[in-house]
């Protein structure tokens, strides 16, 4: 079945062949291990699939006080370990994890942005000049500090200019997250690009699930069960099982 987007001011709707897929590069921005398999696992397995190339570069890993029904410190190397599975199962081409310290984990909003765009743009292993991708996938904006700070360094890092130090991606998207409900008006997220990953559902559960110290109860917005539910909702957006949504925000042909 072909994949199915809208990438328009007006959502007028577009279909594409899965030799569109087949053809791309894409690096997914990931704040925190576990943002790729949210957003962006079953594109990447369908992507994987066809023949084209994925790439993550993941900015934070450290250690978190995690609260589910009490308190319990989640190691940072257990957060490492699941990231490093959740990669190889995804059988990505590459990943790179910028931060493995505690204490710029969940500060990210800490750091110049500057530092960011450099490291997007050059000096990461998996850098827009090194993997010179044709799709780049952001977290889309939301209340998490972490989030906002690197879809804005990526924004910048993707900013439409070309020279010999900088890569012009002529594809820029947002992906979706299941908490992007509790946003403010003027940051809703407004999907008008879609891929169907009705194939690869069970693989995109399967790659959360990986993350398993990261698992919330059934009733979570970012449960197994929760994130089942928005991709079927996202499916039936455009009339298909299963999609995953992003925010288009530069479609070149």
């Amino acid at each position: 079945m072909p994949s199915r987007f809208t990438c328009s001011e007006h959502s007028e709707s577009m279909t594409v062949s899965d030799n569109f897929l087949k053809g791309q590069t894409l690096l997914i921005i990931s704040p925190h291990a576990d943002d790729e398999a949210y957003g962006c696992a079953g594109s990447v397995a369908k992507i994987k699939a066809l023949g084209g190339k994925v790439y993550i570069m993941v900015f934070s890993i450290g250690d978190l006080h995690q609260y589910a029904g009490k308190y319990k410190l989640i190691k940072g190397q257990t957060r490492y370990s699941e990231f490093v599975k959740t990669a190889e199962f995804l059988k990505v081409d590459g990943y790179d994890i910028i931060f493995r310290d505690s204490k710029k984990h969940l500060r990210l909003d800490s750091i110049p942005r500057r530092d960011f765009v450099s490291i997007i743009e050059r000096e990461s292993s998996v850098s827009l000049l090194k993997i010179k991708p044709t799709m780049v996938a952001l977290p889309a904006i939301s209340y998490n500090q972490d989030h906002c700070a690197i879809f804005h360094a990526g924004f910048t890092a993707t900013r439409p200019i070309a020279s010999a130090d900088n890569y012009f991606p002529r594809i820029v998207l947002a992906y979706d997250n299941p908490t992007l409900f509790w946003n403010i008006e003027r940051e809703k997220f407004h999907p008008n690009f879609y891929i169907d990953i009705s194939d690869f559902l069970d693989i995109k559960l399967k790659a959360l699930a990986l993350h398993h110290s990261q698992l919330k109860p059934g009733y979570h917005h970012c449960s197994l069960e929760s994130l089942k539910t928005l991709v079927e909702l996202r499916g039936k957006e455009i009339s298909v099982k299963a999609a995953e949504a992003f925010m288009c925000y530069r479609f070149v042909c």
